[in-house]
């Protein structure tokens, strides 16, 4: 029976993976308890399609990515550049280079990474880096703006904004995340801004985080869309989250998640607008 205290521990397991804690469980937090059954060395992992999902793709991309192999960000999907990476490492480490992380790949990893230091990783450094040398970048970003829901005017007004400023942009109304995300892939944007509804009055900015990534971009924009937000409207209930929500992780840019209250005054609704386009100009300008 799904009682009172089944809901509890669902919530708690909802916020330690960076999901809504909303106790019920959904399509996204089974799928997620599925995933984080997975360990490092239960089960091969290699190239599939659909992609390989679990902790253990996790793990092994977080270790790679502290020995220097690019695997693009820890999202624990194995991916074409998760296989470059590990068949990379295998190249390197001298053993069977075939893209498959079995027994021998395992002791190798655990073998080397015991001695590669509790840095970042390369596609930590990898991002910060971006944000310092576009810095110098005079062109305009490629930005995807992307709407789920009752969102739609606020998103259109956001675009259309952007577009005044000379930004490319793109917009995406649709309710799955994963469209968003392969839209915006496909775009190659350097940039994507999801907005989402919010019967509370709460506004939060979520980017990509988990417990051995950062996204870097992510984090930088989303404070300061909270910060122009929060200057504007001139309120402290605005927050700034690390969170695995689909469109987030898998997102190959910066993304930032916003769920905002319902904006039904025009002038509050254009506020809003404004100050996330200024947010998003300084993140090209200054992002750092």
């Amino acid at each position: 029976m799904y009682c009172v205290r089944t809901a509890e521990v669902v919530a708690e397991f909802q916020k330690l993976r960076g999901l809504p804690a909303t106790g019920e469980c959904d399509h996204i937090t089974w799928t997620t308890l599925v995933e984080s059954s997975w360990v490092l060395g239960s089960r091969l992992l290699y190239l599939t399609s659909p992609h390989m999902r679990g902790d253990d793709v996790q793990a092994m991309q977080t270790v790679l990515a502290k020995l220097g192999f690019d695997c693009g960000r820890a999202d624990g999907i194995f991916g074409p550049n998760t296989l470059r990476a590990l068949t990379e490492f295998q190249q390197n480490y001298g053993i069977t280079a075939d893209g498959i992380c079995g027994v021998n790949s395992i002791r190798a990893l655990e073998r080397t990474s015991s001695q590669s230091g509790d840095g970042p990783g390369i596609v930590t450094v990898r991002e910060y880096e971006t944000l310092l040398t576009s810095q110098d970048n005079t062109e305009r970003p490629r930005i995807v703006v992307g709407c789920f829901d009752s969102g739609t005017r606020l998103t259109r007004l956001l675009v259309r904004e952007l577009r005044n400023r000379g930004d490319d942009v793109m917009t995406i109304e649709n309710a799955d995340p994963h469209t968003h995300a392969r839209m915006a892939n496909s775009f190659d944007a350097d940039l994507y801004i999801g907005v989402s509804g919010s019967e509370n009055t709460v506004v939060q900015f979520a980017y990509y985080e988990t417990e051995s990534f950062t996204s870097a971009g992510g984090r930088v924009a989303a404070a300061l869309c909270a910060e122009y937000v929060r200057s504007a409207h001139n309120r402290t209930d605005v927050v700034v989250s690390g969170m695995q929500l689909p469109v987030l992780r898998e997102t190959r840019m910066p993304a930032v998640m916003c769920t905002i209250g319902y904006e039904g005054n025009e002038d509050r609704a254009m506020h809003t607008v404004q100050a996330l386009a200024q947010a998003i100009t300084q993140w090209n300008n200054q992002p750092v």
